[in-house]
């Protein structure tokens, strides 16, 4: 059985350019615009951003981080979990 086409005259709903599959908004690197690539392992509250609720460190891809700051955070948090500052286990 044949497929059914769109009506004449009736142009087939898309979605939006910016909303298309495998194309998203590019994400922004927060140290590098806000704290200007300064990672201090004493800033809990930026050091948390970057942590999931099971105090898992979340990969580049999901933060938008840059590979350089990537790497900052990574050891920033690891230090803080050596001072007890940050958990090791998730609630």
């Amino acid at each position: 059985m044949p497929r059914k086409k769109n009506a004449p005259g009736k142009p087939k709903r898309r979605a939006p350019e910016r909303l298309r599959r495998g194309q998203t908004k590019p994400k922004v690197c927060v140290i590098c615009t806000q704290h200007d690539g300064k990672v201090d392992y004493k800033d809990l509250s930026l050091l948390r951003r970057f942590m999931s609720d099971r105090a898992k460190i979340r990969g580049a891809r999901v933060t938008g981080n840059c590979p350089q700051c990537q790497r900052k955070v990574a050891m920033a948090i690891k230090s803080a979990r050596e001072m007890a500052l940050l958990p090791y286990l998730g609630k």
